[in-house]
């Protein structure tokens, strides 16, 4: 059937765990992971909640193909009202957690209250039970994931955790499982941070039963991950180099964001790409990059396994990141290189384990960074100020300020604030590269024009991963468009981000729609779960879930106005490469994609697009 029919509640205020029947009429109509679980928020909390109060909840949440031989079929999603942002939030983390929820017998976990101690979730198959944790609290989440399995003696339990980062409510720290994975943005792990939860810790034995049509769903996966296999970007490019390969792509087509987007070409672009990774050895002869990883059911392999030169300053003294571990993705080797013109991959392989480390998004992260730095440029910050000189370029720099953040010390608490209170603070909000108060991906609009209504567009404020129209754009994939031409934008976008919300509360990777479309997830859902699962109904579902959310956002207090860019994106031209002089074109596609949409000019759902979508 796909799903396990089964919630855990977990109140932690009242320190109880309660098993519930999952909604299956909701199942239907949301699918789940990302769809299903925003669906049980919205309906319990109210949406101007603040997002670290009690009142708030956590969602921990599968889709129907985690847990199954689904390729990719690992993912799970976490979802709240983000305290970055104050809009809806849903962060998705690959590696072997979700899949052991599944095994467990659950498809959600929904926490509510606030502990008044520290304390850690564990759950064998049905038994649950909250567990002290005032022995973890200020350990790292590496710390904190070793100390839970020496306890209870099995190194197979899978486990999700905050570090400091998440306990001093950085409004930027993840939540982080199997060491190295992590439900990445919005804020979330500030979120289980106020709840006075550090840990939650699975074990899982029952698999995944159930299955509607077990033969059909086999036939149909295997043919799935030929797809995969066959295609050059999921078959070859990403399992030989990662994320990574776009690197010197985004830079050589002019839309690699460099120094807080004041450029948008970068020179040490090649210093810092997947072929350096490759290529880079050590004093002793050894590559920068071990080897490739994946995450459970994953046939791409993208992940990287990586270590540091043991004589680079930033280890040179602390042998405890001399071994592999992991390694850079783009958007975190963008973001602490690149958006800071730092061009030492060392030094961002140092940043990237203390995000990692501490439970920090290296995005948010490193383009606050970005900001500081143009601030300390500027004059409007000094080394008084910060406690050490940070101009762009400055690798010290960075490895500081990660340390600072990770541990809540100095001038780092400023920087876990996020850039827009920090640029706010120093009287120039213009500076924050953000939008809703979630910093940008690593991908400038000036030369991806689709990317900035995506941007500007999106739910859970800058991403990516919520409309990924460099796919079409750069890649060609499915079609080719002109990233330069605002022509079609609307069309495109709203068409990415319904599919993506479909990917996401399926339960596998996003990456996946490199090669697939919904066509080719259509005939897995439909073999795996009960009911009529068309392709029609599968686009219905993911523009229910779009509209749902922005009916949330608009709830909490988003209007029209914070569908927007930063003044530096649509009035100051691009300085060289394929965009030079151009501007990205929001004010034309806006008015466009609310049409598209089926929204009022003032971005909220009209009556009719309601009623057709059941909401």
């Amino acid at each position: 059937m796909g799903w396990n029919r089964k919630i855990l509640r977990v109140n932690l205020t009242a320190g109880t765990c309660t098993e519930e029947a999952l909604n299956m009429e909701w199942a239907q109509q949301y699918l789940g992971s990302r769809g299903l679980a925003t669906k049980y928020l919205v309906s319990e909390i109210d949406p101007k909640v603040d997002p670290l109060a009690p009142e708030n909840k956590m969602i921990m949440a599968t889709g129907p193909l985690t847990g199954t031989m689904a390729s990719t079929g690992g993912r799970y999603t976490v979802i709240t009202k983000g305290p970055l942002t104050g809009a809806i939030a849903c962060s998705n983390s690959g590696g072997f957690f979700g899949a052991e929820m599944k095994f467990a017998g659950w498809d959600m976990i929904i926490f509510e209250g606030r502990s008044a101690r520290p304390v850690y979730l564990y759950v064998e198959n049905e038994r649950a039970e909250l567990r002290d944790a005032t022995h973890l609290w200020g350990k790292s989440c590496w710390e904190t994931e070793e100390a839970i399995k020496a306890a209870h003696q099995d190194p197979q339990i899978r486990i999700s955790s905050i570090g400091r980062a998440g306990e001093n409510q950085v409004l930027f720290a993840c939540i982080v499982n199997d060491l190295h994975r992590a439900a990445g943005r919005s804020g979330v792990g500030a979120v289980m941070g106020s709840k006075n939860l550090k840990a939650v810790a699975l074990r899982g034995t029952r698999g995944v039963a159930g299955i509607r049509d077990f033969a059909g769903f086999m036939k149909a996966t295997t043919e799935a991950k030929k797809v995969l296999a066959d295609n050059a970007v999921t078959g070859q490019g990403l399992p030989k180099y990662g994320t990574q390969v776009l690197m010197n792509v985004i830079n050589e087509i002019g839309a690699l964001p460099t120094r807080n987007h004041r450029d948008v070409q970068f020179e040490g672009a090649a210093k810092i790409s997947a072929e350096a990774m490759h290529e880079k050895r050590d004093s002793d002869g050894k590559s920068q990059l071990v080897t490739n990883a994946a995450c459970f059911g994953c046939t791409i392999a993208c992940g990287r396994i990586s270590q540091i030169d043991p004589n680079h300053f930033t280890v040179k003294n602390n042998p405890k990141y001399w071994g592999a571990s992991g390694g850079l993705e783009y958007e975190a080797a963008w973001a602490l290189g690149a958006a800071n013109g730092v061009g030492d991959l060392e030094a961002l392989q140092y940043a990237n384990l203390l995000c990692n480390e501490h439970g920090m998004d290296p995005i948010s992260f490193g383009a606050t960074v970005g900001a500081a730095m143009e601030l300390y440029e500027m004059g409007v910050l000094t080394k008084e100020k910060i406690g050490i000189d940070a101009p762009f370029g400055s690798a010290e720099a960075l490895a500081r300020l990660s340390e600072m953040t990770a541990l809540g010390e100095g001038f780092g608490k400023e920087i876990g604030l996020g850039s827009k209170r920090l640029c706010a603070k120093y009287g120039h909000p213009e500076l924050s590269m953000s939008v809703k108060g979630q910093e940008f991906p690593a991908y400038d609009s000036r030369g991806i024009q689709g990317m900035g209504l995506t941007y500007a567009t999106s739910n859970r404020g800058a991403c990516h991963l919520r409309s990924y129209t460099v796919a079409s754009e750069v890649l060609g994939i499915p079609v080719k468009t002109d990233p330069l031409v605002t022509e079609g934008k609307a069309e495109l976008v709203k068409a990415f981000q319904d599919a993506t919300a479909v990917f996401d509360s399926a339960g596998i990777c996003v990456f996946t729609s490199f090669a697939w479309t919904l066509a080719d997830v259509q005939p897995q859902l439909a073999a795996a779960c009960e009911g009529d699962w068309s392709l029609d109904k599968l686009n219905e579902v993911g523009e229910r879930i779009w509209n749902l959310e922005r009916m949330f956002n608009n709830a909490a207090g988003f209007t029209a106005k914070d569908d927007t860019l930063p003044p530096r994106l649509t009035s100051e031209p691009a300085r060289s490469g394929p965009a030079k002089g151009l501007v990205n074109g929001l004010a034309k596609m806006l008015p466009e994609y609310y049409q598209v949409r089926g929204w009022s000019p003032e971005g909220v759902p009209s009556r009719q697009t309601l009623d057709r979508l059941g909401l």
